[in-house]
């Protein structure tokens, strides 16, 4: 049973991670094939986006559930979950801020200049506030991201100290 609960907490991990980190690389293919129609690639990347946050909320909670009763199943000390666990309450808290606070507020702003933001005014107050969140959300993936590599590093160290 140990081993299946370690299992389904390393699968956590590597499911929202995996996805962190080849979402980028999805972001750009899909920019550089649909590269005439930004819109269009916005749009998808939007979308996979929304899915990518929904596996890390879902990921997330399970990892905070596994790593919560591994200390009652002696798979790790108390003590060398708390961090991990501080860890993923951030990515989970960080990552629900884009899905339900940046996401919404950019998709107004888009809606607001017209439809397309790339043929929008550059100047309008909607352009203008569209972009300042589209750079807070890459930044608030890059902390999910660096966060979650934390985590991962903390539970490779709680099993070197396991009970």
């Amino acid at each position: 049973m140990k081993t299946l609960l370690r299992t389904l907490l390393f699968l956590a991990l590597i499911v929202w991670l995996g996805a962190e980190v080849f979402f980028p690389v999805i972001a750009a293919v899909t920019f550089t094939t649909l590269a005439p129609n930004t819109h269009a690639a916005g749009s998808i990347v939007g979308q996979l986006l929304r899915i990518l946050h929904w596996m890390g909320l879902i990921s997330g909670l399970v990892a905070l559930l596994l790593l919560a009763i591994a200390p009652t199943w002696r798979i790790y000390k108390s003590r060398s979950v708390l961090i991990p666990m501080v860890l993923l309450l951030l990515m989970i808290g960080a990552t629900a801020y884009s899905q339900f606070g940046i996401i919404p507020s950019m998709e107004r702003d888009r809606i607001a200049a017209g439809g397309a933001i790339d043929t929008s005014d550059t100047n309008s107050p909607q352009t203008i506030h569209f972009n300042k969140l589209h750079r807070r959300s890459t930044y608030v993936e890059e902390i999910v991201l660096l966060f979650g590599i934390a985590a991962v590093v903390f539970v490779a160290r709680a099993e070197s100290v396991r009970a």
